[in-house]
């Protein structure tokens, strides 16, 4: 029984920290390029409406929806949705050289706005009522790997029971391990985010490095939001439903130091302090608030811990929040 409850809250804290890998991810290759991206919270929220509003045309319109177009149409819509959001913060901070933690919050506060109004509005558009769930095209991206999940006893269910979004995060922050670590080009963007005038000097272009490292960044965290929406809540979508998880994987990139591999571990150490609560007998409001704070609190901790330590391993980018101006090299 004891056994059977562990793996259970495992698998919780997969669900629970996928959003959050996401949401890492992204944000590492952002800040890597020193862009401080504070609207990865708004970015992830367009991230999911996006995805709604592209599984709910679709659902809408067609006849008889295919699962797999379903998913594919709900998964571009959200990269585009994302793409665009993380686009409008390059502009104004890369281009127009803007504060980079006022557009931020800016974008944050846009992105959760715009979400909002379109989860309540989007079925009065087409004269319908109620709340949205998209059934087909959430239970499409919930599809289990079938071999692995029904044949390996407890241990399937645990660790092979989700939908492709669960592994896809997994391997994205592989990738982006990888290619910050073996390749010419992660180099080059760590050298952008240390010192973007020696950068400049060397040839490198440093508003295009920033660019895309914002963009595809952005990109890689409005799947946290599909995921939510798609995954987790089976295609029904709740406004204000994400709750502080656009900031807990805001906190899980200095949690794990920069690195992408690390925000894996991370991740899942974070969704399972969300969910801790729950699984603790006889706790009362209060105490189940404090258990929510852990996470917080714990980041906290590394942050000193690190900073005491003043290893430039476990230090952000040199001009991490910091406008790059030319004139000045």
């Amino acid at each position: 029984m004891v056994f059977e409850t562990i793996m259970a809250f495992i698998a919780a804290a997969i669900i629970q920290g996928t959003p959050l890998l996401f949401g890492a991810t992204g944000e590492i290759l952002t800040e890597k390029s020193g862009n401080l991206n504070l609207g990865i919270p708004g970015i992830m929220y367009i991230g999911g409406i996006s995805g709604i509003i592209g599984g709910y045309l679709y659902e809408h319109f067609a006849a008889t929806p295919i699962p797999i177009l379903c998913v594919i149409l709900s998964l571009l819509a959200s990269l585009v949705g994302s793409t665009l959001m993380a686009l409008i913060y390059s502009f104004l901070t890369i281009t127009l050289k803007s504060n980079q933690n006022v557009v931020g919050l800016a974008l944050t506060t846009f992105g959760v706005g715009l979400g909002n109004f379109y989860g309540g509005s989007l079925l009065k558009f087409f004269g319908e009522s109620g709340s949205i769930s998209l059934l087909t095209t959430g239970n499409a991206y919930k599809t289990k790997i079938p071999f692995l999940s029904d044949h390996l006893g407890i241990f399937g269910e645990t660790f092979f029971s989700f939908g492709f979004l669960v592994y896809a995060a997994i391997i994205l922050a592989i990738l982006a391990q990888w290619f910050l670590k073996h390749t010419r080009m992660g180099l080059n963007l760590r050298a952008v985010g240390e010192n973007p005038a020696t950068a400049d000097a060397a040839g490198i272009n440093v508003s295009l490095y920033k660019y895309l490292s914002t963009c595809i960044g952005g990109a890689i965290a409005g799947l946290g939001g599909l995921y939510f929406v798609m995954d987790y809540t089976t295609g029904a979508w709740t406004n204000n439903g994400f709750g502080d998880r656009g900031w807990l994987a805001i906190a899980i990139v200095i949690f794990a130091l920069w690195r992408p591999r690390s925000a894996i571990f991370s991740s899942y150490v974070f969704g399972g302090l969300y969910i801790a609560s729950v699984y603790i007998p006889g706790l009362s409001g209060s105490d189940k608030e404090l258990i929510k704070m852990l996470p917080y609190l714990v980041t906290i901790a590394v942050l000193v811990f690190t900073s005491s330590r003043k290893k430039r391993e476990h230090q952000p980018p040199q001009s991490l929040g910091l406008s790059y101006f030319r004139e000045e090299r």
